[in-house]
């Protein structure tokens, strides 16, 4: 697979391609060729008049002068091959006819080389003949495999005598280079043996440009196109050069010259090579794992392939046993690979150390020195793709500008220009805003920073993720942010937790939740508790905001109840350790108000907050956002109750605070229009509510555009209430179009788009398509299951719709076992005195009404 050149010198080897056995043969059909070139010229008649001119019209003339010079060279081929012959013939050039010459040796093919696509691209290529591009440059970061493909390319065109000139230099500096293009007009007898190397390898270029022979010029790994100024092999239609590097800089993809990415091997071509490599079927469980664990990068699959095959008799090793090992944070990427005096395939250099001399010089390219800790960081986040903006963040600019220890504050373009330099040295890939770095570069990185460097990198990353998270100048998806997320977390163990649990863990599981992922939620907030409860101990305020939290989503997986109980259980800690009037303690009020409501105790939540609101004054005093947020949700619980009127009003008395104290753009001002809007529907007028939304939906199309999700709530909300004005239709197109904007800018599967479904499934039973609507709500349901589970809220809700709706398209015997199965569930997963319980017993007893009905008449 991987290998290096075996002798940096330069060496000449002279093949005999054409065994002296058939110069007869070739005399034979050089004859014969004279003889047709001279009946050609017979049956084409003498030359009369001009020569022809490019415009030929016809064949004859083409013909007889196609004879004469056939004829001619014919006759001289003839001549020098009826010489007699006592040795190889040898022009003033030094060349032997008929033969390879050979400068450089080219490396030996990997004992398990794999065949990959792009090496069949260039045979392609080479099979094409004459071609505009005759340079091509094989780019790619080290490990990749490109000298191996460069030698497979070499030897092939060799061994099928499509060369009568071979060079392979190493060219590691522009002497090197020099020397062997001197070696070579030398060895050609372009130039005599004293003159100076930079005039014959001048000399060697002019030849390489005229000559008719066929030949290849291996410029292996230049990383420093620099050494080749000047001296890259002129265009020849006969010649081909093909270069090496880890570089992707412009100049080496200028005018007559190709530049290839040589990539990864593909998941089939990695698990190929690992079969072959380790040959023993017993050996090979996990094979395909091993080659995904290593990123598919040849020269740790040879690596690693080798270990193995050495551990084999003595530790018993296996793929699947390498795997354990590897995915061990106690054991170095260097402890898991062969010796140095015991690399496969001539190899110098281990895995860890292939990318040394890539770093050092990235950090030496201006700006100086920031190249490295920019690797550092990237080394912590997702190797899949990292937000660009992360690097340009005020936490990474502070990041660069303390491990530099330079004054000067570094900006936004010292940051870019430090990616930058990476993606030339091949070290990371910067493409479409994003930042990709191979897993293996990215350990390797890691294990050579110092504890304290890890750290600062961890940091650094952590309070960029969370600038990119909330601000909005760096607007990145949120499943983008929540993968770095995790990968910082999983790469820097517990550095985020001790000795303080750093917010970016809090923001992932409320990333998770936010986006319907409740199961990853839940799960990945169990996970932190325990991490939390190891390395911090009992009675911390940290460990409190995760329980929080977690028990938060697991009363939006279904269990609202349990949710009740986790934050009266919340409550009594925090009053315990922080006292009744801390922050913290009165967020858990608040949570354990809500929660209530949800449970099915609105008047309790109305009554719970109103407690609350009193101790907010007290405390906070009344232009706090954490008062005015209980106003808030005091009205809102005051109309779940019953007073749809009451809720109005506070509605009104608390935007007019809110402009006061936060201005008319604040969102929370805006989030109080919303409210009050659908208030004044649901006290019973519609027009008002439509009023309203419709002048919401400007200031918010002006403030944040068309897709944020303010905005997209904002046009949910009015066709809603477009519909219950009488506008049943309207509020079917309004639904399909906010559904197509969801659906683009949210995904399938995010919890708002599936309301977005529910809602038009039940305004096209509404505009009088009910079969339209069960057919609908047949397939929301179906995601629902897959997305949600069969406990969660919305899916029981989607049930109950779905049931509404069969009824309602006739089918009243379907709607009532419907009904009967979700009272059944809603009693076991709600308990017995949620409303909605009451509310699915009613409509049960009034669709078995109507199926008793139909069936009876």
């Amino acid at each position: 697979m991987m290998g290096t050149t075996i002798d940096d010198g330069v060496v000449t080897r002279v093949f005999d391609r054409k065994p002296r056995r058939h110069q007869t043969g070739l005399v034979l059909g050089t004859a014969v060729a004279l003889v047709l070139g001279l009946a050609a010229f017979a049956v084409g008649g003498p030359w009369g008049g001009d020569l022809p001119s490019p415009g030929w019209k016809g064949t004859e003339q083409a013909g007889w002068i196609a004879g004469i010079v056939s004829a001619l060279l014919g006759l001289f081929t003839l001549v020098v091959m009826l010489r007699p012959v006592s040795g190889p013939v040898r022009p003033r050039s030094g060349a032997t006819v008929g033969s390879l010459i050979q400068v450089g040796s080219v490396p030996r093919l990997a004992a398990w080389f794999q065949d990959r696509r792009i090496a069949d691209d260039l045979f392609a290529s080479a099979r094409a003949g004459r071609t505009m591009v005759t340079t091509q440059v094989l780019s790619g970061m080290g490990g990749v495999g490109k000298t191996q493909l460069a030698a497979r390319f070499a030897r092939h065109l060799a061994d099928t005598d499509q060369l009568d000139l071979l060079v392979w230099i190493t060219a590691a500096s522009r002497d090197a280079i020099v020397t062997a293009y001197a070696q070579t007009a030398e060895r050609l007898g372009v130039v005599g043996a004293k003159v100076p190397p930079e005039e014959a390898a001048g000399a060697l270029l002019g030849w390489l440009e005229r000559t008719h022979r066929r030949h290849l010029i291996v410029l292996d790994n230049l990383d420093a196109p620099v050494h080749a100024a000047g001296l890259w092999p002129p265009a020849n239609s006969n010649g081909r050069t093909l270069v090496t590097t880890r570089r992707r800089d412009a100049v080496l993809a200028t005018e007559g010259r190709a530049l290839i990415t040589v990539g990864l091997f593909t998941p089939v071509e990695a698990v190929s090579y690992v079969k072959r490599a380790i040959a023993d079927p017993a050996r090979l469980t996990g094979a395909d794992g091993l080659a995904a664990d290593l990123g598919f990068l040849p020269l740790a699959l040879a690596q690693a392939t080798a270990y193995i095959r050495d551990r084999a008799d003595t530790d018993g090793l296996d793929c699947a046993g390498y795997r354990r090992r590897l995915a061990d944070r106690k054991l170095a990427l260097a402890e898991l690979l062969p010796h140095q005096d015991a690399l496969p395939d001539d190899q110098r250099a281990t895995v860890t150390a292939a990318w040394s001399l890539s770093v050092e010089a990235a950090d030496r390219a201006e700006p100086q020195d920031l190249a490295r800790p920019m690797l550092a960081l990237a080394s912590v986040l997702d190797s899949n793709g990292i937000p660009a903006a992360v690097f340009t963040s005020r936490p990474v600019l502070a990041y660069l500008t303390r491990t530099t220890g330079d004054d000067q504050q570094s900006d936004a373009h010292a940051a870019t220009s430090a990616l930058h330099n990476l993606h030339r040295f091949s070290l990371a890939t910067v493409t479409n805003g994003q930042i990709r770095v191979h897993a293996l570069v990215q350990r390797a990185t890691r294990e050579h920073l110092s504890p304290d460097e890890l750290r600062a990198a961890a940091l650094a990353a952590a309070d960029a993720l969370l600038d990119c998270w909330s601000s909005a100048r760096h607007p990145e998806p949120e499943q983008f942010l929540r993968n770095n997320a995790l990968a910082l977390r999983h790469a820097t163990g517990h550095l985020l937790i001790a000795p303080r649990t750093h917010p970016v863990l809090f923001a992932i599981g409320r990333s998770f939740g936010r986006t319907g992922l409740l199961l990853p939620a839940i799960t990945f907030l169990g996970e932190l508790l325990d991490d939390q409860r190891r390395h911090l101990g009992p009675d911390r305020p940290d460990i409190l905001v995760t329980r929080s939290d977690l028990t938060h989503w697991l009363g939006e997986a279904g269990d609202p109840a349990g949710a009740v109980a986790g934050f009266q259980d919340l409550l009594d800690e925090h009053l315990r350790l922080l006292g009744p009037d801390h922050p913290h303690t009165l967020g858990i009020r608040s949570y354990l108000a809500d929660w209530q409501g949800q449970s099915g105790n609105p008047a309790g939540a109305a009554a719970a907050f109103q407690d609350l609101l009193t101790s907010m004054l007290r405390i906070l005093g009344p232009d706090d956002p954490q008062t005015l947020a209980t106003r808030n949700n005091l009205a809102l619980w005051r109309g779940m109750a019953g007073d749809a009127a009451g809720a109005v009003a506070a509605f009104r008395a608390l935007l007019s605070e809110q402009l006061r104290v936060l201005g008319p753009d604040d969102p929370r001002t805006l989030n109080t229009r919303n409210n009050l809007a659908s208030w004044c529907g649901l006290a019973g007028d519609a027009g008002e509510a439509v009023s309203a939304f419709q002048e919401l939906l400007d200031e918010q199309l002006r403030r944040v555009g068309r897709d944020h999700p303010d905005t997209l709530r904002v046009r949910s909300n009015l066709a809603h209430w477009r519909g219950e004005a009488g506008d049943a239709a309207g509020a079917v197109t309004a639904f399909e179009e906010l559904l197509a904007d969801r659906l683009r800018v949210l995904g399938p599967d995010h919890p708002q788009t599936l309301t977005t479904r529910n809602n038009l499934a039940h305004w096209r039973g509404k505009a009088g398509n009910a079969a339209g609507a069960v057919a609908a709500f047949e397939e929301l349901l179906s995601d629902r299951l897959r997305v949600l589970g069969p406990d969660h809220p919305d899916t029981l809700t989607t049930r109950n719709n779905l049931a509404s709706w069969r009824g309602y398209a006739g089918d009243a015997r379907g709607a009532a076992a419907a009904f009967r199965a979700l009272l059944s569930d809603r009693r076991r997963v709600l308990g017995p005195n949620h409303p909605d319980i009451r509310a699915t017993h009613n409509n049960l007893v009034y669709w078995q009404y109507r199926s008793d009905r139909s069936t009876a008449g």
